[in-house]
């Protein structure tokens, strides 16, 4: 069961059947239930489950944590036994980004390619489309005020049916971290700890990455830009044809740039 609520909200009569049905379950059978929050150990379903259960966690490196990601693509492919080169587990993690189960299913489709062989570069580029990390590259791009690279990629996103309103969630999300970084560490801010707790951000090292990304950029910009992408939530809300949407909210940034 996928996104199951018993270790995070589980009412008396959701309990009642979990008690009456653990027991049931045949001991040649396995019961699924996944969950992306941590479970509460405080509540009697956790505890239950807990008791006549395995629990594993399988977390997720963040969007941002590229070596993570990497990581989780060489632990991946230990596991069911392939061997990849250096650079085709780097264009893999940057590929799939996060997503535990794209990965499984492209390292199947890869050794079934390859045969048995080492993975190589040339057969990831062949067969995974690169489109997961787009959305960040996006970000980067219009940080940079790099319009045209950023339509671009948006285009890409979109003929991978990439839905518009994700992509423009992720933007703001992305944005609103830099915004925040920006405007504390222009006042002088020093600690990590207190810019991630205002940005809620949850991993603190995140914030010495953001605070690289940011370097020279004014928070003004960076106003101007999520003001952009909240207009272009409402243009995609409205029927706005998605290309059409982002063209017409992201081109004017680079004139106002030119402008100063």
């Amino acid at each position: 069961m996928a996104n199951s609520p018993f270790c995070e909200s589980c009412p008396p009569e959701l309990l009642a059947a979990l008690t009456t049905t653990l027991p049931r379950i045949p001991h040649n059978c396995h019961l699924l239930l996944t969950s992306a929050n941590k479970p509460d150990g405080r509540l009697k379903s956790t505890k239950l489950l807990q008791k006549e259960a395995t629990v594993k966690p399988f977390p997720r490196p963040a969007v941002w944590d590229s070596r993570g990601q990497r990581q989780m693509v060489q632990r991946a492919a230990k596991a069911i036994g392939v061997t990849m080169e250096p650079a085709a587990e780097a264009a893999l993690a940057a590929a799939v980004g996060s997503d535990s189960g794209r990965l499984a299913g492209e390292l199947e489709k890869l050794d079934l390619y390859s045969d048995g062989k080492t993975i190589t570069t040339a057969a990831v580029a062949a067969l995974v489309g690169a489109t997961s990390q787009t959305s960040l590259q996006v970000g980067e791009a219009l940080l940079h005020n790099h319009v045209p690279t950023a339509l671009h990629l948006l285009d890409e996103l979109l003929r991978a049916n990439e839905p518009a309103l994700r992509i423009q969630a992720s933007l703001v999300s992305q944005v609103r971290g830099w915004l925040w970084v920006a405007l504390m560490t222009a006042t002088g801010e020093k600690d990590a700890q207190a810019i991630a707790k205002a940005a809620g951000i949850g991993n603190p090292k995140r914030v010495y990455i953001l605070q690289r990304q940011v370097r020279g950029c004014q928070p003004r910009q960076l106003q101007q830009l999520l003001a952009a992408l909240l207009e272009l939530e409402w243009a995609l809300k409205q029927g706005t044809p998605p290309r059409q949407a982002f063209r017409e909210h992201l081109l004017p940034l680079a004139q106002v740039r030119r402008g100063g």
